[in-house]
């Protein structure tokens, strides 16, 4: 069975005895899930292992499991301070999904915790916070989205397909896909969405933005078991995807330095120059993104590799030239 559907199977078991108020049977398990009764066992005892408290008891000569009940059995967790700085540095970090079920998640955890600190451990807390903070920066807004977002996370977990309408930013018009979800990914305070896309029929990239409508259908899907989530997104220098091109770009003394700071690609080699200038050599997913990324660095970027990209560069750059050439004096 593939890693996918026992973790999704296992996350049913766990949805269905947390509703169930006095338990169920594993036949009862094993015909909603649509397996055998020695596959949710192996699961019970999964979840057990992982520290999930599950337990069973025997009424009327049936076993049935249900989850111990968090009012009467709390589970002890010790954060130092360092951990729950973390914790509310990472809250703020998560600012631009205020209104979905990331931010709502940990904001209700953060609350629970202060619950059961003393006012003085609090007061310590917060002073410290106030040293540590995610300044502001530009953002998409997330609020309207909060139940899209849910219903896609739903959607992943429970393996359903979904009907959504998508708004193409390049055709500038909508359309209606039918979508596999795999899953939802972070990349520059833009949310997307990854999954198979029967009217394209391979698998895509959707700004979760751009998505005006979800409904998930009640048709299970699985990932296929060759698909490499981890090998899809390798070569991407952001998450758009294209066919694998190795480029070479200079950048100036003036600008080298902050390239030298961050890696920006896996597959990133650099080369220090004896003029103080550096070769960024990488093997990236197309050159969509990273033209973009080559055009912010202005005059202090040069593409030596591949001819595309530069032909694609110097192209925006006189764009950008003509807008200026004749542009009338204020």
């Amino acid at each position: 069975m593939a890693r996918g559907d026992q973790l999704s199977r296992q996350w049913k078991i766990i949805q269905s005895l947390a509703a169930s108020t006095y338990g169920q049977t594993v036949p009862d398990l094993a015909g909603r899930l649509n397996c055998t009764p020695r596959t949710v066992y192996r699961d019970l005892e999964a979840l057990q292992a992982g520290g999930f408290p599950i337990t069973n008891e025997t009424r009327d000569n049936h076993s049935y499991w249900r989850i111990l009940n968090a009012s009467r059995q709390q589970v002890p967790l010790a954060f130092s301070i360092p951990e729950l700085m973390a914790l509310y540095f990472g809250k703020d970090m998560l600012k631009t999904y205020r209104g979905t079920v990331f931010y709502e998640a940990i904001d209700s955890l953060l609350s629970k915790i202060k619950a059961t600190l003393p006012s003085a451990y609090i007061d310590y807390l917060d002073r410290i916070r106030n040293r540590v903070d995610a300044g502001p920066a530009p953002r998409k807004d997330y609020t309207r989205l909060g139940p899209i977002i849910a219903e896609l996370n739903r959607a992943i977990i429970d393996e359903k397909k979904i009907g959504m309408v998508y708004f193409s930013m390049g055709r500038q018009k909508e359309s209606r896909r039918t979508v596999h979800p795999y899953r939802l990914r972070h990349v520059e305070d833009t949310l997307y969405l990854i999954g198979y896309c029967a009217l394209r029929k391979e698998v895509r990239t959707f700004a979760v933005d751009r998505i005006k409508t979800v409904a998930i259908s009640d048709d299970e899907f699985q990932i296929p078991e060759g698909f490499d989530m981890q090998a899809f997104l390798q070569d991407s220098f952001g998450i758009y995807q294209g066919p694998p091109v190795t480029v070479r770009i200079r950048f100036l003394k003036s600008v080298a330095g902050y390239v030298r700071e961050r890696i920006w690609h896996p597959s990133q080699q650099l080369s220090d120059q004896a003029d103080g200038a550096l070769i960024f050599t990488a093997t990236v997913a197309g050159i969509e993104e990273i033209s973009h990324w080559v055009l912010r660095w202005g005059a202090g970027a040069q593409v030596l590799a591949p001819d595309e990209l530069r032909q694609t560069v110097s192209r925006q750059a006189a764009a950008m030239a003509s807008h200026y050439r004749n542009a009338p004096a204020d």
